[in-house]
């Protein structure tokens, strides 16, 4: 008998994450068995705490836990603020546990030395940021970082316009002039890639496809390879 599909815990802290990991997942590796956990508090109580606190690690631990708990394979978390606490979290897990922007981010520092970042939520950016600048120093690398915040956009997906998200990112994107290449910053903001492309002659990079191709790599690789 063949072995069973890995089992991929998606851990969620919006809703609007879920489609854009799961189209990917369809699309990429259908095989996978995926699950998905919510703590649709957290970004709010991020932003009211105003850092990762102490608390908010635990939480991100006890999400991860649970998760392998449950026979997860592999984790994939798919909000992008909160970094640290991921990374924390993946550390004493033994299964991959992957932050949702790394895999993203791998493929820009290969891109090019001017990268924008477009994104919706601010905290998620800042952490963002400096995760993205502590990698390229770890590879010897200097890019020079354009990040810029639409949180209009994020008020209208919260509405369920998502057609006015869209182009309200890519009216946004002249502020990210001579980049060679822009990140979406979030799982949510994969869906503005069409809107994006029609008015950015770069390549533009969307989290999902990028996580879900790494996770899969990883997994494969077996314990001890990853």
């Amino acid at each position: 008998m063949a072995a069973p599909a890995p089992r991929i815990a998606l851990i969620h802290a919006v809703y609007a994450a879920m489609a854009p990991a799961s189209a990917a997942f369809a699309a990429l590796w259908p095989e996978a068995r995926c699950v998905n956990l919510v703590d649709d508090a957290l970004p709010a109580d991020l932003e009211a705490a105003g850092s990762l606190t102490p608390a908010i690690h635990a939480r991100i631990g006890r999400l991860a836990q649970h998760a392998v708990l449950a026979g997860a394979d592999g984790v994939l978390f798919t909000c992008s603020a909160f970094g640290p606490a991921i990374e924390a979290a993946g550390a004493a897990a033994p299964v991959p546990v992957l932050k949702p922007n790394e895999a993203m981010f791998d493929v820009a520092l290969g891109a090019g030395r001017r990268i924008g970042l477009l994104g919706t939520f601010a905290p998620a950016l800042a952490s963002m940021a400096d995760e993205f600048h502590a990698l390229a120093l770890a590879r010897g690398l200097a890019p020079d970082l354009v990040a810029h915040c639409v949180p209009a956009a994020m008020q209208a997906h919260r509405r369920g316009d998502i057609q006015a998200h869209d182009q309200l990112l890519a009216a946004d994107m002249p502020r990210l002039a001579g980049c060679d290449v822009v990140m979406l910053a979030h799982f949510s903001t994969s869906t503005a890639m069409d809107a994006v492309r029609a008015v950015y002659a770069g390549p533009v990079l969307a989290a999902p496809a990028a996580a879900v191709q790494a996770l899969k790599r990883r997994i494969a690789a077996g314990p001890g390879n990853r």
